[in-house]
C-alpha cells in the first residue's frame, strides 16, 4: 500500500509537469504554436538555434545560465543580459554568428556592475507593467513578444501581425513611467523568410 502512494505521487508529479510543458508550445519557446505566425518547421529550426546557442554559451561560462537570454525568430538571433567584461560580450556574439542558420545577431548583453536592489526592482516592475498593458490590450497578441528591462532601457524582441501592432507595443512601453529608453526589434509577419497559411 505505501509503495503504491509513493507511484501515485511520484506519477502524479510527472504528469503534471507535462501538462504544464505543454502550454507553451511544444520546444517549450514561450510562443504557443497556433498563435505564431512563423511556420511549424521554421519554430523548429529557431528553437533547435535557440538550444544550441544556449549551449555554446552555458558551456562557456556556466553562471551564464541564468545571466545570459536569447531568441531566435526567423534566424535572427537576439541576446541580452549581463556579462562580466566586454571580451566575453564579443565571444558571445562570435558563438551567435557561429550558429548553423543564422542570419543577424542583435547583441544587446550588457557589462556586469555592483548589484543594484533598488534598479532591479524597478526594471521588473517596468518589464511587469508592460506585459500587463499588452495582455490587456485587445490590439497585441502579447505571447509573440519577450520583453527585458535593464536600467530602465525596455528592449522588446517578437513578431508582430501589423505596423498599427508593431507601433502599439512601442507605444504602450513608451507609456510607462520611468522608461528612458526603449529598444525595440519586433519583426513583421511580412518580413518572415516563410509565412503560416
Amino acid at each position: 500500500m505505501k509503495i503504491n502512494k509513493i507511484f501515485l505521487i511520484v506519477f502524479l508529479i510527472f504528469w503534471s509537469g507535462c501538462v504544464g510543458t505543454s502550454s507553451t508550445g511544444v520546444l517549450g519557446t514561450g510562443v504557443s504554436i497556433a498563435m505564431d505566425p512563423r511556420t511549424i518547421g521554421t519554430q523548429i529550426d529557431d528553437s533547435i538555434m535557440q538550444k544550441n546557442l544556449s549551449a555554446k554559451i552555458i558551456n562557456m561560462n556556466t553562471n551564464y545560465i541564468l545571466a545570459v537570454k536569447t531568441k531566435v525568430i526567423d534566424g535572427r538571433i537576439f541576446i541580452t543580459g549581463k556579462v562580466d567584461t566586454f571580451d566575453e560580450k564579443l565571444r558571445i556574439t562570435k558563438l551567435a554568428w557561429e550558429i548553423k542558420g543564422a542570419r543577424s545577431v542583435k547583441n544587446d548583453l550588457q557589462i556586469k556592475e555592483k548589484f543594484d536592489f533598488q534598479r532591479a526592482a524597478k526594471d521588473l516592475l517596468i518589464t511587469s507593467q508592460l506585459r500587463t498593458a499588452m495582455i490587456g490590450s485587445k490590439k497585441i497578441k502579447s505571447a509573440n513578444y519577450n520583453i527585458d528591462t535593464y536600467k530602465k532601457n525596455i528592449y522588446i524582441y517578437g513578431i508582430a501581425e501589423s505596423e498599427d501592432e508593431r507601433a502599439e507595443v512601442i507605444n504602450e512601453a513608451k507609456q510607462i513611467l520611468d522608461v528612458e529608453d526603449v529598444i525595440s526589434s519586433i519583426l513583421l509577419v511580412e518580413d518572415l523568410r516563410i509565412i503560416k497559411n
